[in-house]
């Protein structure tokens, strides 16, 4: 089997010898849904409401309360460039709310982000609130 990637308009298209396609958005939809799966029961373990993983900006709210910061970060999220920034402290803040260290934040919440929630969510760790 080949695998061509063609350069449309809009998106890459990845075709294989069977003639099967795929646009580029299919994979980022399947990786917000395992985020959103494993903010579920990690949103639970804080007595934070579940469903809220599933809600685009709301979910980015309760990750911001989940760090122990101020609500208005979310606005940060809207400057380019600052809100990398924003993410990662945000994603280092909650790994520290369920006793983890700074590199799994980075790492498996900031830049793998389905493997890190899916297991805080279904893991063992446990939810400890930090105060600022």
């Amino acid at each position: 089997m080949h695998i061509l990637l063609e350069l449309t308009s809009d998106a890459y298209t990845v075709t294989s010898s069977s003639g099967d396609s795929t646009g580029a958005g299919g994979t980022g939809f399947v990786a917000y849904v395992l985020v959103a799966i494993g903010m579920w029961p990690m949103l639970k373990k804080s007595g934070r409401p579940g469903w809220g993983g599933f809600i685009p900006i709301y979910n980015l709210y309760l990750q911001i309360k989940l760090a122990g910061r101020s609500g208005y970060l979310l606005i940060l999220y809207l400057v380019p460039g600052v809100n990398i920034i924003v993410a990662i402290v945000v994603a280092c803040g909650v790994a520290r709310a369920f006793g983890k260290g700074g590199a799994y934040g980075f790492f498996l919440l900031f830049v793998l982000q389905p493997i890190g929630y899916l297991i805080l969510g279904f893991g063992s760790a446990q939810y400890r609130e930090i105060r600022r």
